[in-house]
């Protein structure tokens, strides 16, 4: 898998930029606020995920413009496919080969890339939305069933919401409660199930890599948390099951909280390195190398879903790890297209072979 060709138009600080990347490693170099990130954002937003900087879409805008484009030819499935997305106004569209697609999230698993950004080294030591959002993005790429399952999930955790404040004013509400917690659990055990498996999975990556990292000095431990307790349940049926149980228990504290308490929004990772706990006693380059692992595996494992190698995108993030790591990140990442960027490229001045590129005020020039 990887990019053949990638035009912008009137995007963030970009007015027009084209970009033809290499199939190894392709260096995109520049002072802050030039619009390096852009272009690695542009990219994303093709594996059907919304914006990593948590941008709206009325944000992708130039200032002063009322549209945008996004066009990406790529090469996938063994063979060459284009995508374009727009913003006009506040409204999004996508298209993929030519045929205008429900939303941009229609795209995922047609463009599968990995994002290792400086916010990811956050992921040990902040709270639990950082390791639910790694989950949710890697499975909504790999099963594009997922992301539509989690969006439905999370539309009826608004509504359910609403309906918690409103039960205590009217009792007959009950009756409709039962019928959202119904909907509830048959979604939350899909989201549970597949993401329990793919962290066991991920695991066994992760913790060869890092075995590589530390030279086998130190071991890494991922687990997955429920939020109603521990179970030992594998199956769609045997989760919903157990989380039956587990909502209606909570449901007299939902009630007083108005919100739901149990389910895959509350779930969370338990990472330890060396059995202790990684969020509260690793040192920073233990916790760097935790997350390098973990990027790393979610790589290995959407090249063995897709049986094609992601595109890997690393914004700024090499200026965080030191040389060694830097060397084994790079070279875990050989044979694969990268694209990289850096205010510094003297850091890569040992790399082989590779396309470098300079960002200046949004415009783009090759060296």
């Amino acid at each position: 898998m990887k990019i053949n060709k990638l035009r912008l138009y009137n995007y963030r600080n970009i007015t027009a930029m084209e970009l033809v990347p290499g199939n190894g490693a392709n260096i995109i170099y520049g002072d802050n606020a030039q619009g390096k990130t852009n272009i690695l954002e542009a990219i994303w937003l093709f594996s059907g995920a919304k914006s990593f900087r948590g941008a709206k879409d009325t944000d992708l805008l130039r200032f002063g413009q009322k549209n945008c484009s996004i066009n990406m030819d790529f090469t996938a499935g063994g063979r060459g496919q284009t995508a374009a997305i727009t913003v006009e106004g506040s409204v999004k569209t996508a298209s993929l080969n030519g045929i205008k697609l429900a939303g941009a999230a229609k795209l995922a698993g047609q463009f599968c890339a990995v994002l290792f950004s400086p916010d990811h080294l956050l992921l040990v030591k902040h709270g639990p939305e950082y390791r639910r959002k790694l989950m949710d993005e890697s499975l909504s790429q790999a099963y594009p069933k997922y992301g539509a399952v989690l969006d439905s999930y999370q539309r009826i955790l608004k509504q359910r919401a609403r309906l918690l404040k409103d039960v205590t004013m009217n009792t007959s509400l009950f009756d409709l409660l039962d019928v959202w917690d119904k909907s509830l659990i048959d979604y939350a055990a899909y989201i549970t199930v597949i993401r329990a498996a793919y962290i066991n999975r991920l695991t066994e990556h992760a913790r060869e890599i890092y075995s590589g990292i530390s030279g086998g000095k130190e071991k890494l431990e991922i687990k997955y948390r429920f939020s109603g307790g521990p179970t030992q349940a594998s199956s769609r049926q045997e989760m919903r099951e157990y989380l039956e149980q587990a909502v209606k228990k909570a449901r007299r504290e939902d009630i007083a909280q108005g919100r739901t308490t149990i389910g895959p929004h509350r779930d969370d990772l338990d990472i330890t390195i060396g059995n202790a706990a990684a969020r509260s006693f690793s040192s920073q380059g233990q916790q760097r190398s935790c997350v390098l692992a973990l990027k790393l595996a979610e790589c290995a494992l959407l090249e063995e879903r897709s049986g094609e190698a992601p595109t890997v995108l690393l914004d700024d993030v090499m200026s965080e790890l030191d040389e060694s790591r830097r060397a084994y990140l790079l070279n875990k990442l050989h044979n694969k297209q990268v694209v990289i960027t850096c205010c510094d490229v003297s850091m890569f001045s040992g790399m082989a072979d590779g396309e470098v590129y300079n960002v200046k005020n949004g415009s783009l020039i090759e060296n």
